[in-house]
């Protein structure tokens, strides 16, 4: 028996020489390696910023801007990869630098959408937020441009309902157009409506969760601290169901199914969303067909996660069910609102812990 000790000590002590080696040859090898990845990243750097340089942009008063000093006012002064490319700045000098004055200008998307982003075949969208948004913001001075309709407060006439309330939880029916919380331009909102009804009686309100400015329905605001908790938790834990309906463009043939896309957000152009199977966070809806009518289909949808713009991206991507919700104007085609509605949700009280079970009718 301890021969055989012996010969399994020096085989390993063999083997364990014979390791070390191999991994010093790899150190070696991964250190050459991380070495040029950071050179490579240095002379891409430096290649970036010469190009930037020679990117100028005029805009309609005849001034002229260098990529570099139009993102300079930007928290972040270094243009993002890709930024001047797109095809508005493009036409924009083209117009200027020949004397033209445009008038009107829209782009569309042509071809085949990308694996990550949702875009849809001659369907109109607004420019990316990171990287043309600045080049415009100088381009366009000079012009004659209408209002950012995203600065409007779309839903400063209309009504927030209370479907339910009691000392610990407020249910509201909240309208299309109204955001959930305040914004960075517009400050009415679900909370800030709510807050002025409960404010001399209440420790909140709370906010739970939120909906899409352009989605209607059930929001819950907790009006304790007690009551924040306890609903809290049943989120985190996924004890409270929600139910939305949904109105997509064309028709789904199956009567049911789920879709499971992972999602994150995208850097360039927020606040839309991308799928990304690599750095996405775990995003699961399942759906259910209601009824179809005039090359449109109605869903009750189900979400089990809560990610951003979660059932509008699974509706449009073309690996989800490849149909745009009606009326919406980042994934699809806008139209006098989103046909998306909070119908039905439920969850535990946080003080009595009966089951509660509220409902709001959609419009559309």
């Amino acid at each position: 028996m301890w021969r055989k000790k012996n010969v399994l000590k020096y085989l390993k002590l063999e083997w364990d020489e014979k390791i070390s080696l191999v991994e010093a040859q790899l150190s070696t090898l991964t250190d050459a390696i991380t070495h040029a990845k950071q050179q490579r990243k240095l002379l891409s750097n430096a290649l970036q910023n010469k190009l930037f340089e020679q990117y100028r942009f005029l805009n309609a008063r005849g001034e002229e801007k260098s990529l570099k000093a139009i993102f300079a006012p930007n928290t972040n002064p270094v243009p993002p990869a890709g930024a001047g490319e797109c095809a508005a700045p493009k036409m924009l000098h083209y117009a200027y630098k020949h004397g033209f004055t445009p008038l009107a200008m829209a782009e569309f998307w042509w071809g085949v959408s990308p694996k990550s982003e949702v875009r849809q075949h001659a369907k109109f969208y607004p420019s990316c937020h990171g990287k043309c948004n600045p080049i415009l913001g100088h381009m366009l001075q000079g012009l004659e441009v209408d209002p950012n309709p995203l600065e409007d407060n779309w839903a400063a006439d209309k009504a927030l309902e209370v479907i339910y309330q009691d000392e610990a939880i407020v249910v509201v029916n909240k309208p299309s157009g109204l955001l959930s919380v305040p914004g960075k331009t517009i400050k009415d909102s679900a909370y800030t409506r709510v807050q002025a009804m409960f404010n001399d009686n209440a420790e909140g309100p709370f906010v739970l969760h939120r909906l899409d400015m352009a989605t209607s329905g059930l929001l819950v605001f907790a009006l304790t601290r007690r009551a924040n908790k306890s609903l809290q938790k049943q989120f985190i834990t996924r004890g409270v169901e929600k139910r939305y309906i949904a109105m997509v463009e064309g028709i789904v043939e199956q009567t049911e199914g789920e879709i499971n896309l992972p999602m994150r957000g995208d850097p360039d152009d927020r606040p839309r969303q991308l799928v990304c199977f690599e750095h996405g966070k775990p995003a699961t809806t399942y759906w259910q067909l209601i009824a179809t009518e005039d090359g449109r289909s109605k869903l009750y949808m189900h979400p089990k996660t809560g990610r951003t713009h979660q059932l509008r991206v699974h509706c449009a991507h073309h690996m989800g069910l490849n149909m745009a919700m009606v009326g919406d104007g980042l994934y699809g085609e806008k139209d006098s609102r989103l046909h998306l509605h909070a119908e039905q949700l439920s969850f535990d009280h946080p003080y009595d812990h009966r089951r509660m079970v509220f409902n709001a009718k959609c419009d559309f």
